[in-house]
């Protein structure tokens, strides 16, 4: 998309002239900046004239007028003299000191959104002062997101923030465990909120990112331009808020950024590790603010959604590679069952498969994908033990170790031994009939039995599924 060819209109009346010198301008700075820093801070500005007829490009934001000045602006003039002509000179200007200047407002067209200039790769500036926009992914967008009963509500309410639909919460918080989904949705929300109306102002951030910028600005004495950047936007998104607990002055100057945007009514999406009420090292007045708008848990994904997203991620990774696979069912279910506690670990080891097996990763069989995935398997994991594996399936299930043992075969009994003995076949390396002989002295075939029936009883029934994941985390810490 070459968008840097339509950042000129006509102006004035040697505007053809000029915008044509930009645009090639332009072109240069693109490719020699790179999609990042020009789409952060050159595709804003605009090219405008003054009373007395001189060109002026003129930045949103005295930040940006600040980093062009530092790190573009000799190579803009170098540009502009070569493809100019006429030799007219150029100057730079923020919005605020073009206005103050007496500027006549000719203005060569809106300012090109960050998203629209480098979509869907919009990201930050390596380098500059002030408020940063931290680098935003192109594969963490909406349709690659995969949603299930865990996470289905906050999809919901990041793709209502990201229509800019009237009657929004604020500030939204999306709080849950790492590795589910939460920076996907924010990266989401940012990318179709700038698709969707590019001229509004997105900032996405990692809340270390606003604190390393936050304390460079104090530094630097940039603090009024930190703020003007931050509070000018329609959609702020800070990632992992719970990082700037302890930090009080930014915490502080969180605070007054949020009240300040709330008051304006712009649009407030925070995403945490937990629920507001729980981050209590963070101040109570900015806590109280948090949990003011809506919160949204984002769970662990269930077996039915890890299944899923495999299915998802394996079709787009064979797809970028050139090549169409499906993995087989066992191995998948594998993946699925063993790769419980975090998507990006799950997604590590599909990753792993595909890099190792290419073309051939849908024949591999269940022994052979367990061995390319050996270094993920061992993974510096505590050992499991087949006694601890029951102790924690009769917590679960109410009931005393010693019954998980006993020759009862009452269904209050047998489903949960059942169960166990599955657990001890995904969570440690011994033998079946060893596993049969630490199940009160049972054969192997019962072991075997166990096993088949608790892999056809989990695909319908949910509530087995999920006693396996809870029993299974709960063994892994």
């Amino acid at each position: 998309m070459a968008l840097a060819a339509n950042l000129m209109e006509p102006i004035a009346d040697t505007s053809a002239s000029a915008g044509s010198v930009w645009r090639m301008a332009s072109r240069a700075l693109r490719h020699e900046l790179g999609e990042a820093a020009f789409g952060s801070w050159l595709a804003p500005a605009s090219l405008k004239s003054t009373a007395d007829g001189t060109l002026c490009l003129v930045t949103q934001t005295g930040i940006a007028r600040d980093w062009i000045k530092r790190y573009a602006w000799r190579r803009i003039g170098e540009l502009w003299a070569a493809n100019d002509p006429d030799g007219r000179a150029l100057s730079l200007k923020s919005r605020t000191e073009f206005d103050l200047a007496g500027g006549d407002g000719a203005v060569d067209a809106a300012p090109v959104n960050v998203a629209a200039v480098s979509a869907p790769t919009a990201a930050s500036a390596s380098a500059g002062r002030g408020a940063k926009t931290s680098t935003l992914q192109d594969r963490y967008t909406f349709d690659a997101f995969v949603t299930g009963p865990s996470n289905e509500f906050a999809h919901a309410v990041a793709r209502r923030v990201a229509s800019w639909t009237d009657g929004h919460f604020n500030p939204v918080v999306i709080h849950g465990p790492y590795g589910f989904g939460k920076t996907h949705l924010l990266n989401a929300m940012a990318l179709e909120a700038m698709a969707t109306a590019p001229h509004r102002k997105v900032l996405y951030l990692t809340a270390e990112r606003f604190l390393s910028t936050f304390v460079r600005a104090v530094i630097e004495r940039q603090t009024a331009t930190f703020k003007e950047e931050l509070r000018s936007a329609d959609l702020l998104l800070i990632d992992d808020v719970h990082f700037i607990g302890g930090k009080q002055s930014t915490q502080e100057e969180l605070f007054h950024t949020l009240a300040a945007l709330m008051e304006d009514g712009r649009r407030v999406v925070f995403s945490a590790d937990r629920p507001p009420s729980a981050l209590t090292e963070i101040d109570a007045r900015l806590r109280s603010h948090l949990s003011a708008g809506l919160v949204c848990g984002v769970e662990p994904a269930d077996r039915h959604l890890r299944l899923g997203i495999l299915e998802r991620k394996a079709a787009a990774l064979c797809r970028q590679q050139g090549f169409v696979g499906v993995l087989r069912s066992d191995v998948a279910a594998f993946l699925a069952d063993r790769f419980i506690d975090s998507v990006r670990e799950l997604e590590g080891a599909l990753n792993t498969l595909i890099a190792r097996a290419g073309a051939n990763v849908g024949g591999l069989s269940l022994d052979e994908a367990q061995c390319l995935l050996r270094p993920h398997l061992r993974g510096g994991e505590r050992r499991i033990t087949v006694d601890e594996i029951q102790k924690a399936a009769a917590e679960h299930y109410g009931m005393k170790q010693a019954e998980l043992i006993s020759d009862r075969r009452t269904r209050a009994v047998a489903r949960p031994r059942q169960a166990a003995m599955w657990l001890a076949k995904q969570l440690t390396t011994r033998s079946l009939p060893d596993i049969g002989r630490r199940f009160g002295g049972r054969d192997h075939t019962t072991v075997i039995h166990a096993i088949r029936r608790i892999d056809e009883l989990r695909a319908s029934d949910a509530q087995l599924a999920r006693d396996l994941d809870v029993i299974t985390r709960k063994l892994r810490g």
